[in-house]
């Protein structure tokens, strides 16, 4: 009997050595501590592992949120309808968010406005959603909280409904037209498109557009506070930026002849020019300015010290080979998140100030990185495997 037992102990003990020895093989970056360097197949499972985590950690969460079509986010409540159309294609949904009008009015009448919002647009393999603005303010969806309430809702749809971080839509008619206005220069990163349909941009500036396909639709007769015309006019500035940059402020829209506030649904031609864009998460010129509301990450951009952020500072910045150029800077220090889809990592980088190289040296991949990435931004497409902090 005691011999059997200690067979059966040693068949057990080799049981164990092995399957930890196979779980070392499939996973060695678990093991690493979070300073540790890894090469470029070491990074890319790094980012699957810890992305993993990140979402498996908040699941229940983000699932009750979607269960309950409601989130919170700094004491802020936002309530959403939704609708799915047709089945879920193989690369996941399209999610578009789509802002409702009103703003300045009693709550009755936002709630109308909210409800008709989700019966004015579809398109095939798409979840819409139609959230409820948390206040009933005039500037309903570009006030500061509007920002992390839009992320958690994105995150959410990620990791519990399966939408496809790449095909995330923005559109929003009247003051829903005045938050895209603001939202998309600000949170470009966010999406794969944006469209603004009879709303005003207030001091909004169109230069953060510069890789977000962006649509402008007015009613010709749409004089109420001049937005006809300022639409015409953004429509001509994004015509030359374009012109300036061929490639980029790739631009659509219509003044619709004799139409006013409402365009009796002809802006519906929007959502198929829209769903035609997929995000790149790794562009290779980046311009972030900053608005009203700031933030301290815009693509592979970064603050170091988010209160230095002000309104109206710009940072124009460019990878060309192994060169980044930072063209233009209203700051002093940058966070610079790389990735092997930006440049390759196992090359030294140059870094140029204003002509000046203030960096020339490998920057190594490591596992902080990649966590801060993650845990700053729920969007795996967007993770950095490395990070370089620079002040001059």
């Amino acid at each position: 009997m005691r011999r059997l037992l200690l067979v059966a102990l040693a068949l057990a003990l080799a049981a164990l050595i092995g399957w930890l020895a196979w779980s070392a093989d499939r996973h060695p970056v678990k093991r690493m501590p979070p300073t540790a360097f890894v090469n470029r197949a070491e990074a890319e499972q790094a980012v699957a592992s810890a992305w993993r985590e990140f979402a498996e950690s908040e699941r229940q969460q983000l699932g009750n949120d979607w269960r309950d079509k409601t989130l919170a986010v700094d004491g802020k409540v936002l309530r959403w309808l939704e609708q799915r159309f047709g089945d879920k294609p193989a690369e996941g949904w399209s999610l578009f968010i789509s802002l409702h009008g009103g703003g300045g009015a009693p709550a009755h009448v936002n709630d109308q406005q909210w409800r008709n919002q989700i019966r004015l647009y579809q398109h095939p393999g798409a979840i819409f959603v139609a959230p409820r603005a948390p206040t009933d303010n005039w500037n309903l969806w570009h006030e500061s909280h509007i920002d992390g309430l839009l992320d958690r809702l994105i995150a959410g749809g990620i990791v519990t409904q399966g939408v496809n971080p790449d095909r995330v839509y923005l559109l929003g008619y009247s003051a829903g037209g005045d938050g895209v206005y603001q939202l998309a220069p600000r949170l470009a990163d966010r999406f794969a498109a944006a469209s603004m349909m009879a709303g005003h941009p207030n001091e909004a500036s169109p230069i953060g557009l510069r890789n977000l396909p962006f649509a402008i639709w007015c009613g010709a007769e749409d004089k109420a506070y001049n937005r006809n015309r300022i639409a015409a006019e953004w429509l001509a500035k994004l015509d030359e930026l374009a012109a300036a940059e061929p490639g980029a402020y790739v631009h659509s829209g219509k003044i619709v002849p004799g139409k006013g506030h409402w365009m009796e649904l002809e802006d519906r031609a929007a959502l198929t020019w829209m769903a035609g864009f997929t995000r790149n998460p790794w562009p290779k010129t980046v311009v972030w300015r900053q608005d009203d509301v700031t933030h301290d990450r815009f693509y592979w951009l970064g603050l170091p010290n988010p209160e230095t952020a002000k309104a109206g500072q710009v940072i124009r910045a460019s990878v060309e080979g192994q060169v980044i150029e930072i063209q233009t800077a209203d700051v002093k220090a940058v966070d610079l998140w790389l990735s092997d889809q930006l440049l390759d990592l196992d090359r030294p980088v140059v870094v140029k100030v204003n002509g000046k190289v203030i960096h020339d040296a490998q920057v190594h991949r490591h596992i902080r990185a990649i966590h801060a990435s993650l845990g700053a931004r729920m969007d795996p497409r967007m993770a950095a495997t490395a990070v370089l902090n620079l002040s001059w």
